[in-house]
């Protein structure tokens, strides 16, 4: 997979090839910005073309080292990524004693520190001792959707390289060239997908629609009883499933749609919508609530998106979600 391959980044692989070409690569780059939206394939990718034995600023994807890189076989290419919560010090500790010797076998040797933002300080200060001391063979890439929560002093030391949202018809073409999606599809996974190719990703697998379909038609629609909704209430948080990220993508799409609830109540315009395909239910709830309650189900749904990502018990927060969303029973 050669740099062409990246969808909707042009200015960011440009300034990359730029560094390569003039021979001016940083020893850290800080990948940052939303999730799904290319950054850790543009590090696998830069590493390609880092280390392309062809060395043309790109992968050539048919020499030894980039058959390596794609196979997960390369030596000098290590990716560390959160066990659990956070990004254990035995792994920082790890790339310590790797970065003080050449690559193995490449021109360079590339850390991708995934999650870079859940290293706890422990981590992230013997980080800083590395990037305080760099190394001319060695460079590491920090890739983050959170860069606030990261230490300034981790920061102030990496080139930081923004990932911007995805425009929708980018990732309609994304999805009918690679995913070979029907054209009318794709436009309205795009539409949903919030700039995210990843999240398009995961909503042409069907969940997205399943969960839009099955709980909030379910749990919001009018026409049913407030003692049937009370019941149902108790039901809500088991809807979310017991994956992780399966959770996670679920309060996403969740907290969009109270925003699209808002953004018709002030609008009444469908087209400003995210998820058009529910705005009846969407129309229907912005009639019935008053729009500081909706601004405060988008602070619930957020608080609850936050915790899971910090590993906190997905049963306790998504029942605590449920009891404090407003207009449910």
């Amino acid at each position: 997979m050669p740099f062409s391959d990246i969808y909707g980044q042009d200015k960011q692989v440009s300034v990359l090839q730029g560094a390569m070409l003039n021979e001016r690569v940083p020893h850290a780059f800080l990948f940052q910005g939303i999730r799904g939206v290319g950054k850790k394939t543009t590090a696998k990718i830069f590493a390609k073309a880092l280390n392309c034995e062809v060395g043309n600023a790109d992968s050539c994807d048919v020499c030894r080292s980039c058959l390596k890189i794609d196979h997960g076989a390369h030596p000098d290419i290590v990716f560390i990524e959160p066990e659990g919560a956070f990004i254990k010090i035995e792994k920082i500790r790890e790339l310590q004693a790797q970065i003080k010797f050449r690559p193995f076998e490449g021109k360079k040797r590339v850390f991708v520190i995934a999650d870079a933002d859940r290293m706890n300080d422990t981590s992230a200060n013997a980080l800083l001792k590395t990037l305080e001391e760099p190394t001319s063979s060695n460079i590491l890439i920090l890739i983050t959707a959170r860069a606030h929560k990261l230490p300034q002093t981790v920061i102030s030391r990496c080139q930081k390289l923004r990932f911007n949202p995805v425009r929708s018809e980018i990732i309609a073409s994304f999805l009918t060239d690679r995913m070979s999606m029907d054209e009318n599809q794709a436009l309205e996974v795009a539409s949903a997908a919030a700039g995210s190719i990843g999240r398009a990703q995961e909503i042409k697998d069907g969940a997205s629609v399943d969960f839009k379909n099955d709980v909030i038609r379910t749990f919001f629609t009018a026409g049913q009883s407030t003692d049937y909704r009370r019941i149902r209430l108790f039901f809500l948080a088991d809807s979310f499933g017991t994956d992780r990220d399966s959770a996670m993508l679920k309060l996403d799409i969740f907290r969009e749609w109270y925003r699209d609830v808002m953004v018709y109540r002030e609008s009444h315009d469908v087209e400003k919508l995210i998820h058009r395909d529910i705005a009846d239910v969407t129309k229907e709830l912005s009639e019935r609530m008053a729009g500081a309650d909706i601004l405060k189900n988008i602070q619930t749904v957020s608080h609850a998106y936050d915790a899971i990502d910090r590993n906190a018990s997905r049963q306790l927060i998504l029942e605590s979600m449920a009891l404090r969303l407003k207009g449910l029973s």
